[in-house]
């Protein structure tokens, strides 16, 4: 089945100048076809846009897809973060170790509980946090641990789980990149760690704006729903609240499409992956650029972004600028977020904390990359570099 929009093609017109028009290749789309629109129209026919059956069969399904006896959706990634923060106890004073080199939602999603950020650094080849420096940055007032499996690859759960458990912390699972991954052969989810995943349109799967909880706790799990749903009771009344919650439901609409997506993520996955291996086919031999890490026996990624690394930020500046010129989508990930303006002036944290995070977020490039790009767009991206550099 075919996409139904033009941007999972590729490419789209772009003028470089009064005479000449070159195609231009978006950073990023989604892949959406006919079973979308038929079951979107489905629950729109039904009159239940929310609170519907939907909903109860898309989180079936995802459970289902990574090996968790529960699921929760809710409104997005971060907002399934930050209940999961909210089940966790966390509160003002607390310090919560993550990484500085995300996306700023896992770090957002405690401070919203008044949580106090410390990040530890990262290992320079897989990108994610190092258990070294999270086991240095423990202290009496940790509460919990927000482990992110960054641009798909899983982290090292072993070892972060192992630190959270003898110093009794809390492991939160940011999985928000990651739905696919498999950790020691077994998908993200089916560890026992309560974790999240985004369906942002640029995801593996989407929802157009979305995410799951997944947990082993059925106590946790009756506490999400209920949080999610401004504090109601389950089973109770609509008027009744019994805690403190949100308005951080999924919509029927963006579970049909959900449902959709999840029919034909193998599909989805394996031209990610197919995607992800003709870049590295077409950029191996450019000198000066570092590639993903491989996957290992422990370690198997779910394609989100390309993200390559330049020998300095003097070369990625340099390739973006050629990118400008050809209308060729592209994304500084990441920056490091405890250098972002609100976390220096709240928290006064500077240059040097983190300086393998610095230092990849100094020459980190995202390429273009989605499910249905086309591998003549690709190869134009890798001249384009290639001519820069």
């Amino acid at each position: 089945m075919g996409p139904v929009a033009g941007v999972r093609a590729g490419c789209q017109s772009h003028r470089t100048g009064v005479k000449q028009e070159v195609e231009s290749v978006p950073l990023s789309g989604p892949y959406l076809g006919e079973r979308e629109e038929e079951l979107v129209l489905e629950v729109l026919r039904s009159g239940r846009l929310s609170l519907g059956p939907t909903i109860d069969r898309f989180e079936e399904l995802l459970a289902e897809r990574v090996g968790a006896p529960y699921a929760a959706a809710v409104s997005s990634g971060t907002t399934g973060l930050h209940l999961l923060c909210v089940a966790a106890g966390i509160g003002p004073g607390d310090e919560v170790i993550t990484s500085p080199y995300s996306f700023a939602a896992s770090a957002n999603c405690f401070l919203y509980e008044g949580g106090t950020p410390v990040f530890a650094d990262i290992d320079p080849r897989t990108l994610n946090l190092d258990p070294a420096a999270v086991g240095a940055a423990i202290t009496e007032r940790t509460k919990a641990i927000v482990a992110v499996d960054i641009y798909g690859y899983p982290c090292e759960l072993d070892e972060l789980r192992a630190l959270a458990d003898r110093h009794g912390l809390a492991l939160i699972g940011d999985s928000c990149e990651a739905l696919g991954a498999e950790y020691h052969g077994a998908p993200l989810g089916s560890h026992g760690v309560s974790c999240v995943f985004a369906f942002y349109p640029n995801k593996q799967l989407t929802t157009g704006e979305g995410g799951m909880v997944v947990t082993h706790s059925e106590d946790e799990w009756h506490l999400i729903r209920s949080l999610r749903n401004q504090g109601r009771p389950e089973p109770g009344g609509w008027l009744e609240h019994v805690r403190l919650g949100f308005n951080y439901r999924l919509s029927d609409v963006a579970a049909a499409l959900g449902i959709g997506q999840i029919e034909r993520l193998d599909e989805i996955l394996a031209l990610r992956g197919q995607a992800a291996q003709r870049y590295g086919e077409l950029l191996g031999a450019i000198d000066g650029i570092e590639l993903p890490c491989d996957d290992d026996e422990a370690h198997t990624r779910s394609w989100f972004v390309y993200a390559v690394l330049f020998p300095d930020s003097v070369a990625r500046e340099r390739t973006i600028a050629a990118f400008e010129r050809e209308g060729i989508g592209y994304n500084r990930y990441l920056p490091s977020i405890h250098l972002q303006p609100y976390m220096v002036e709240r928290f006064g944290f500077e240059e040097g904390l983190c300086p393998v995070a610095e230092d990849v977020s100094s020459r980190s490039l995202a390429l273009p990359f989605f499910t249905g790009i086309e591998a003549g767009a690709q190869e134009r991206v890798a001249e384009v570099l290639a001519s820069a550099l």
